[in-house]
């Protein structure tokens, strides 16, 4: 039996083929998951395209700084999955470009309140509407992504940086608080990729060529294998992992300087 059989995932995050949320989707969906897709206004014909290639898939409007909008799409997850929820996946983070172009000193208020409005707390407003939908489930699994910038100094993240580290943090309050309802937070802290989210960040294509030397795999990863690990995440063979970040990079987050060979 595939290991998401009659499992029901709802997705946020997905703009394009090369988001982590569309590899994602690709994992669940190869395991029998039944998926549902949220998309911005701007991003409405890519996020239908994708969806068609996955039979049965829903989408649904959603800008997730608006609770009314939030609010309507938990509502219409709810009507599409019979009022339960197994899987929500939080793929979704965005700073004003000017945020990481200009120096972390410089960042302005409104720019950071967008950063952490929309990269973190965005999770913590869809986790307390999905909540009593996995609670009808007995329990469910809710992932969001990472980067290990939240961690170390990397230039020009600046203020998403900060939202990260807010972001893991939350995942730890979340998977205390929701334990005792059978129901998981963790996130993926995965390598750098060509997504439309990344492609803000200057010097993101010199990082991906250093992965080859520098990471212990000497290579970089692909989007297919950060939906895998999301898969085994959501899936019951994590059951008993919360609140945890789990590295998808090659081995990079290991290392605490370059090779020297």
């Amino acid at each position: 039996m595939p290991l998401l059989e009659g499992k029901k995932a709802l997705i946020f995050g997905i703009a394009n083929h090369r988001s982590i949320g569309w590899a994602i989707a690709q994992s669940l969906a190869a395991e029998g998951a039944q998926l549902a897709f949220s998309y911005q206004e701007r991003m409405e014909k890519y996020v239908r395209d994708l969806a068609a290639k996955l039979p049965g898939t829903e989408v649904m409007e959603c800008d997730v700084q608006n609770d009314e909008q939030l609010d309507s799409a938990f509502v219409r997850a709810s009507e599409i999955f019979n009022g339960e929820l197994d899987i929500l996946i939080h793929s979704v983070a965005y700073a004003p470009p000017r945020e990481l172009e200009n120096p972390f000193y410089d960042t302005t208020r409104e720019g950071f309140h967008t950063t952490l409005d929309i990269s973190t707390y965005s999770l913590i407003a869809m986790a307390k509407r999905a909540f009593p939908l996995m609670q009808a489930r007995g329990g469910g699994s809710m992932l969001t992504m990472t980067y290990m910038a939240s961690e170390r100094v990397v230039p020009k993240y600046n203020a998403m940086a900060v939202a990260k580290a807010a972001l893991e943090c939350s995942v730890r309050f979340l998977a205390y608080e929701l334990g005792e309802h059978n129901i998981r937070v963790n996130a993926i802290s995965a390598g750098p990729l060509n997504t439309l989210a990344a492609r803000g960040v200057s010097g993101l294509t010199q990082f991906r060529e250093h992965m080859n030397v520098a990471a212990p795999l000497r290579r970089n990863i692909d989007q297919s294998e950060v939906g895998d690990a999301a898969l085994f995440l959501c899936s019951h063979l994590a059951r008993a992992i919360t609140g945890e970040i789990m590295f998808v990079d090659a081995g990079y987050n290991i290392m605490g300087f370059g090779d020297t060979k």
